[in-house]
């Protein structure tokens, strides 16, 4: 076990220890920044026939990591540089951006949650080496709760369900409309994209309170 597999399975046990004394449920919020996903055929166009994209730093999500490579995104207006791609490859590309950085790429805002890129908007992506025309894939992702399966029935929620949280501090807010994804593939955390944070004033590993 890893320093962030002992840190996330701590930081569970604390949080699931709290919902038995308390019966309140916290999880940790974190900021998603502009991110890539790329499919394989994208990856070999950009980098390379049978380029692996290499990790740089493990994600909270498992499996997942950021890369070392970036890519730029161009829309109609404007172009948006050095745009981190995550890892593995996905089977389709999409790249996740917020509403202010719509507003600089001329790209209308739609917000989708991962993996849903049916009838969002195309971009294009730019390497050193190539482009890539996206008819579609480019979104706005819209917030969610991963828990693992032993997490969400701790917790008594289940894949699919939407709930809302509550943050604390001088900008206390509530979200609402947060859609649970859970699974083997998912590890507690909340996942704001960065208008949303930096508008509550949050920054990663702040806690918010589940509420139905």
């Amino acid at each position: 076990m890893n320093q962030q597999e002992l840190g996330q399975k701590i930081r569970t046990e604390v949080l699931e220890a709290v919902k038995e004394k308390t019966g309140k449920r916290y999880v940790p919020a974190a900021a998603s920044n502009r991110h890539v996903h790329l499919c394989q055929k994208d990856i070999d166009t950009l980098f390379g026939e049978g380029y692996q994209l290499t990790p740089v730093k493990p994600l909270s999500q498992p499996n997942q990591f950021a890369g070392k490579e970036t890519l730029t995104l161009v829309g109609p207006k404007g172009k948006i540089e050095k745009i981190r791609v995550l890892g593995p490859a996905r089977k389709e590309t999409q790249v996740e951006i917020s509403i202010t950085d719509s507003f600089k790429l001329g790209i209308k805002p739609v917000i989708r949650m991962s993996g849903d890129t049916a009838g969002t908007p195309g971009g294009t992506l730019v390497s050193e080496r190539a482009s890539v025309e996206l008819a579609q894939g480019v979104m706005v992702s819209a917030r969610h709760l991963h828990l693992s399966g032993q997490q969400a029935a701790a917790f008594g929620l289940r894949d699919g369900q939407t709930v809302s949280l509550r943050s604390q501090g001088q900008r206390a807010v509530v979200f609402e409309n947060v859609l649970v994804r859970s699974g083997d593939a998912h590890e507690m955390e909340v996942h704001l994209d960065v208008d949303e944070a930096n508008a509550a004033g949050l920054k990663n590993g702040d806690i918010l309170e589940i509420i139905e």
